[in-house]
């Protein structure tokens, strides 16, 4: 399995910003000063990476070399252009089915979200920038190597991602308990992307306002949620089940 990669120092930094390295997280000392600090701080903001600042103590775990008060986590995977992947697969023969993420923060809840989407057949699956899970060698891991196989895009912002997807005519599909609709109530059987959100808050009120459906879990126990790992296995597997039967009724 191939390990995720991290650089140090301030100059070695900024170039691979510039370079087009796939930079997942980018970490900062607190307190930090000086000319070519500022440099680095000021193409960060403008490229919206995700960022922390931490510790000095912090960035001594992550490296024991000269960090220079910068570690910079780069990611295994090359990540898609959003226009470009939504353009290719909806030029293809395969039915979309994405899955947005909105600031999913658990690396092991994502890397298991991304292996249950390789075995559904999910066309992408987007996240944003900053806030969510890293993209390293655990999520890996955890996703069985599926990281490798599932196309992964970063956007700015998730709502971003939703305009985009119902511009090119897929419906967007919220997984959230504040609708009285269950997930089987909906039909995926047309191009759709299904939006999870965090474990602790859920999906962004603003995301919501904008979404073209909202679906949830029966809940029969005492336990009011599920796992957002498993709440989003039963979403896809749901539209699987739906597009198999479909499928079946055309022979």
């Amino acid at each position: 399995m191939e390990k995720e990669t991290r650089i140090y120092g301030i100059r070695a930094v900024i170039e691979a910003i510039k370079a087009g390295e796939n930079v997942d997280k980018i970490f900062l000392q607190k307190g930090l000063k000086g000319d070519l600090f500022s440099e680095l701080e000021s193409l960060l903001k403008k490229e919206r990476f995700n960022t922390s600042y931490v510790p000095v103590e912090k960035l001594n775990r992550l490296t024991k070399n000269n960090h220079q008060g910068v570690v910079a986590q780069i990611a295994p995977i090359k990540f898609y252009d959003i226009d470009e992947l939504v353009t290719s697969v909806l030029e293809s023969d395969k039915k979309p089915l994405f899955l947005l993420l909105d600031q999913l923060s658990d690396v092991r809840n994502f890397g298991a979200i991304v292996r249950t989407a390789e075995c559904t057949g999910v066309s992408g699956i987007i996240i944003q920038k900053k806030g969510g899970a890293p993209v390293n060698g655990d999520a890996i891991k955890t996703s069985a190597g599926a990281l490798f196989k599932v196309p992964i895009c970063k956007v700015d912002h998730i709502k971003d991602a939703v305009f985009h997807m119902q511009a090119s005519g897929i419906n967007v599909i919220a997984a959230t308990e504040k609708t009285e609709q269950t997930l089987y109530q909906i039909s995926f059987n047309e191009p759709c992307a299904i939006i999870m959100g965090s474990e602790g808050k859920g999906i962004n009120p603003s995301i919501l306002k904008v979404v073209d459906q909202k679906g949830k879990l029966p809940i029969l126990g005492e336990i009011e949620s599920l796992n957002v790992s498993v709440a989003c296995g039963a979403f896809l597997y749901e539209a699987v089940r739906q597009r198999s039967y479909s499928s079946a009724d055309a022979l």
